[in-house]
């Protein structure tokens, strides 16, 4: 079953994808680099491992939304 992101029509072009995690990434390195407590770094790494998971580990190979609509 598809998650609720998989769904929306935002998340479709890859682009937007990549951007998303590539934020949440350089906020990590941001975080690691600056030394900020252990909450904020684990906050970022949740928020990255969950991202990669959804976008891209899970994302339907075949190019829809999950919910049977073809990607524009």
């Amino acid at each position: 079953m598809a998650s609720r992101e998989q769904q929306h029509p935002f998340y479709q072009p890859l682009w937007r994808r990549v951007a998303i995690v590539a934020v949440i990434f350089f906020w990590l390195c941001f975080e690691i680099y600056t030394g900020a407590s252990e909450i904020w770094i684990l906050l970022a790494l949740g928020m990255l491992a969950y991202a990669v998971y959804t976008f891209f580990l899970t994302w339907p190979k075949d190019g829809s939304a999950g919910d049977g609509t073809p990607k524009a």
